[in-house]
């Protein structure tokens, strides 16, 4: 069994940074592409960004694009969400997850991600304005 974790969220003030965490163990890492995902109470669930799986190409939704920042470390099975600038419509449950690729169609607002197979349980970030 897979096992996705995610860790990093807190509370915060706005204008403040925060970085999340994704382990993922016995995964081959280095073979997948990793994407980041938030749900706001109430809300769907949203793309937040995405990852290659070298981490040549990034992709980010518009609400988040210069702001956050996703990268990855193979070595350690490990993608990170440097989170800058946050607002308190960042606020939500982020989640991780483990797919064959993602991309992003000119002027679509999210990424797409194609058989993300694998999901976190997800950590939570408030932001107080």
């Amino acid at each position: 069994q897979v096992q996705v974790v995610e860790s990093g969220g807190n509370l915060a003030q706005a204008g403040r940074s925060l970085r999340l965490s994704c382990n993922v163990p016995g995964l081959t890492f280095g073979d997948y592409a990793m994407g980041w995902f938030r749900q706001a109470a109430g809300k769907e669930r949203e793309g937040v960004s995405c990852i290659s799986w070298n981490g040549g190409s990034t992709y980010y939704a518009d609400s988040v694009k210069g702001r956050f920042t996703t990268s990855r470390d193979n070595a350690k099975n490990t993608v990170y969400l440097q989170m800058n600038s946050l607002k308190f419509e960042d606020t939500a449950m982020y989640y991780c997850a483990a797919g064959i690729g993602c991309g992003q169609r000119a002027g679509d607002p999210e990424p797409d991600y194609y058989n993300m197979d694998y999901w976190g349980k997800g950590t939570l970030v408030t932001i107080s304005s």
